[in-house]
């Protein structure tokens, strides 16, 4: 039993260890790498769970795909999501439930592949029942979920919760909330569900003291070499999207204001446009004149005074005077300057 739990220990830190150290390499390499590895402790996770690989210390059975590579893409999903942010985080939950839909599947295929061969190997394929795979993938997919939103809450600003607390009850209660949605889907009604879920609960609270270090050491030490602020996000950021939903109203906001200028200043010109051509109304066309007197003949065959045509085919208006020239030829005794006919005197 020593030489088991001292294995089951081993696992769990190395497994620990290599997740984090793949995703503290995204700065250089990305975050390829690391779904690639999460979808790899997937599968091995379904496998060795099915299995039913698992050691008992003190009364308590830890199951070790539960144990070890369960609680190791939890922490991925928890550092993913505190420094890459929703949308990585959803990469990494589709990758972990693609895989856990893709492993039952493929066994299954396998095990009918067997069926017909008549081959004695389906010992290696563990089979299971359709009522606890899909609650181990409901499961699985709600507690990623919760991990998010819990983390949010408990980072409002009103409760002024320290780091290593929020680190610690949001790991907690995703592990017990994992024991109540898994044990109650896959078990309830049968007589061993109570004792499944007591025995579950005090394995998942040893559990979390022993990932906590993991996490907690991950969270500060990324902080200080980084240098890297932790985000306070809506609570429902995970699922709504409302981080890149923010920025895109933000974005579409402005392109409205925009618009919105733009087209007051396009119903401003056009106005000044129609004040322009209110003011500048022409006469078109080749207009028939008299010679003599100047009249002007309308499309009837009528004729018109000029200043009678004009006023009614466009906005000019009259008014009467006498020119210099005209004043002369008419009035010339009106047009003498007194200034210049006093009469000269010698000196």
């Amino acid at each position: 039993m020593t030489n088991e739990l001292l294995i089951l220990i081993a696992e769990a830190v190395t497994v620990y260890f290599l997740v984090l150290w793949a995703h503290s390499l995204r700065g250089r390499i990305g975050l390829a790498h690391f779904y690639a590895l999460i979808g790899g402790l997937t599968a091995v996770m379904v496998w060795v769970t099915d299995a039913g690989v698992r050691v008992k210390v003190s009364g308590i059975s830890f199951m070790v795909g539960s144990t070890v590579f369960y609680t190791a893409l939890l922490l991925g999903v928890f550092v993913v999501y505190v420094f890459d942010g929703p949308r990585a985080t959803r990469i990494a939950i589709s990758t972990i439930i693609g895989l856990g839909i893709m492993v039952p599947v493929v066994t299954a295929v396998l095990h009918w592949q067997i069926r017909i061969s008549d081959d004695a190997v389906g010992a290696y394929f563990p089979p299971q029942s359709l009522r606890i795979y899909t609650a181990s993938i409901v499961a699985a997919f709600a507690d990623l979920i919760f991990l998010a939103m819990a983390w949010e809450f408990l980072g409002k600003p009103r409760l002024n919760m320290p780091l290593w607390v929020r680190s610690y009850l949001t790991l907690l209660g995703v592990l017990w909330l994992d024991v109540v949605l898994f044990a109650t889907g896959a078990f309830a009604g049968t007589p061993g569900y109570l004792s499944i879920m007591t025995g579950t609960f005090l394995s998942r609270f040893v559990i979390s003291i022993c990932v906590f270090p993991f996490l907690y050491w991950y969270i500060t030490w990324q902080n200080r070499v980084h240098g890297m602020e932790i985000e306070n996000r809506p609570v429902l950021a995970i699922l709504k999207e409302v981080t890149e939903v923010r920025l895109e109203l933000s974005l579409a906001q402005q392109e409205i204001e925009h618009r919105k200028k733009v087209e007051r200043e396009k119903e401003e010109l056009i106005g000044s446009l129609q004040a322009a051509l209110h003011e500048v109304k022409r006469l078109r066309g080749i207009l028939p004149t008299c010679a003599y007197c100047k009249n002007i003949r309308d499309e009837q065959g009528n004729w018109h005074q000029l200043e009678y045509y004009i006023q009614n085919h466009s906005e000019a208006k009259f008014s009467h005077g006498i020119c210099p020239d005209c004043a002369k030829a008419h009035f010339p005794e009106a047009s003498i300057n007194p200034s210049r006919e006093r009469p000269r005197t010698d000196a």
